[in-house]
C-alpha cells in the first residue's frame, strides 16, 4: 500500500458475465485515497463510478460479476476476504451512501431500529445503546427533532431528511473509509447545497476518507480536494481540484467543464457539448475510447492506447495529445 494511503486500487478490472461475451464495466482502474481526503470520482452516467464503488464494498454479484486486480482499504485485502468477514469489514471498515435512501433505508422497519441494529451488530451493545447513538447520530446531521423522527419510517420523512438518514446510518459504526455514489442527485439545489456541506463538516470532523461520485462538475468543485476523471470504465485524468479545472490535460475533462451554464457568456449564449455519445461498452472503438468524440483526435488515437502520462506534479492524464499547446486549447474550451 502507498504510503499515507488507506485505500489502494491497482489494474481494478471488473467483467459482468451473462450476454453472448463479458462485458467490461472498468478496464484497469488505479487510484489511491490518503486518510482525511476526498476524492471526485467524476464523469458521465455508465462509465463505471459506480461499479468501481460496489467493487469496493464487494457488493457485486459473485456469479454475474468478476473482480481482477489488486483492491487494499485499510490493510485488507478486500478481494480475498472471505464471506463471514465482510459484515465486519462493511461498516466498520468502509460504508457507503447510496443515490437513492427511499430504496436503500428498509421501508418496514423504524429509521431509528435501523441504525440501532448496525450498532448493535458491530459493537455488542444493548438496544437501549444501540438507539442512543442513533439519536446522536440524528442530531450530527441536523435532523430537526431528532427524538421524534427515530421512530419514522422512511417514507415519513423528506428526501433531504431521508438522505441525512441515510448519512447517518452510513456513520453508525464509525467507518474509516465513506463511499457516496452521486447522494444529492435527487435533491433540489437548496437541499442539494446542504447536504453538500454537511458531508464536508463531517468529513473534517471525523477525519474520513471520501470518495465521492458524480456526474455534476460544480459538485465535485464543492467537495473535493482531488479529482479522478472517468471514461468507459478507465480513468482518463487524475489531480488536484485545482489542476484538473483549472489546466483540464484530457479533451474529456475539457469538454466537461466548458459544458458548464455558468460558462456561458450571456444569457442566449448556446453552451458548448461534446459531440455524440458515451460508447457501447460491449463494442467499444479501437485506441482511444473518447476519440470519435474528441476535435484533437488523429490517426495515431484510433489505433493504440493512450498512455497514461504526468502532466504535472501529482497530476497526470491518458492522452497521446499533451502538447502544450492542446492543454493552451483545452483551458480556453473545446
Amino acid at each position: 500500500m502507498s504510503a499515507g494511503s488507506i485505500v489502494d486500487v491497482e489494474g481494478l478490472t471488473v467483467d459482468f458475465l451473462g450476454g453472448a461475451k463479458p462485458l467490461r464495466a472498468v478496464a484497469g482502474v488505479d487510484l489511491t485515497l490518503r486518510r482525511g481526503e476526498t476524492l471526485a470520482l467524476l464523469g458521465e452516467s455508465g462509465s463505471g463510478k459506480s461499479v468501481t464503488l460496489r467493487a469496493l464494498m464487494r457488493l457485486l454479484p459473485e456469479r454475474r460479476a468478476v473482480i481482477g486486480g489488486r483492491l487494499r482499504v485499510d490493510g485488507l485485502d478486500v478481494r480475498a476476504l472471505p464471506n463471514r468477514d465482510l459484515s465486519a469489514y462493511r461498516g466498520r471498515t468502509i460504508a457507503m451512501i447510496f443515490q437513492e435512501p427511499g430504496l436503500a433505508l428498509d421501508p418496514v422497519y423504524r429509521l431509528g431500529d435501523q441504525i440501532a441494529e448496525a450498532v448493535m451488530r458491530h459493537d455488542g451493545v444493548s438496544r437501549r445503546a444501540g438507539r442512543a447513538r442513533a439519536l446522536e447520530l440524528f442530531e450530527r446531521v441536523r435532523i430537526p427533532s431528532a427524538a421524534q423522527r427515530l421512530d419514522n419510517y422512511a417514507h415519513e420523512m423528506s428526501g433531504g431528511m431521508r438522505q441525512r438518514a441515510m448519512i447517518a446510518l452510513a456513520l453508525a459504526c464509525r467507518p474509516k473509509v465513506l463511499l457516496a455514489d452521486e447522494p444529492t442527485t435527487a435533491l433540489d439545489a437548496t437541499v442539494q447545497i446542504q447536504v453538500l456541506l454537511l458531508l464536508r463538516e463531517l468529513q473534517r470532523e471525523l477525519g474520513l476518507a471520501v470518495i465521492f461520485v458524480t456526474h455534476d462538475v460544480g459538485v465535485a468543485i464543492e467537495i473535493a480536494d482531488r479529482i479522478a476523471v472517468m471514461y468507459a470504465g478507465r480513468i482518463v485524468e487524475t489531480g488536484g481540484c485545482r489542476d484538473v479545472i483549472l489546466a483540464p490535460a484530457h479533451p474529456y475533462t475539457a469538454g466537461l467543464l466548458a459544458s458548464r451554464t455558468g460558462r456561458a457568456s450571456s444569457i442566449r449564449a448556446r453552451l458548448p457539448v461534446i459531440p455524440g455519445a458515451p460508447p457501447d461498452m460491449e463494442n467499444l472503438p479501437p485506441g482511444c475510447a473518447f476519440a470519435p468524440r474528441c476535435k484533437h483526435a488523429q490517426s495515431l488515437c484510433e489505433r493504440g492506447d493512450p498512455p497514461d502520462v504526468s502532466v504535472g506534479p501529482a497530476h497526470r492524464a491518458r492522452c497521446f495529445l499533451t502538447s502544450a499547446p492542446l492543454k493552451a486549447s483545452l483551458v480556453s474550451g473545446p
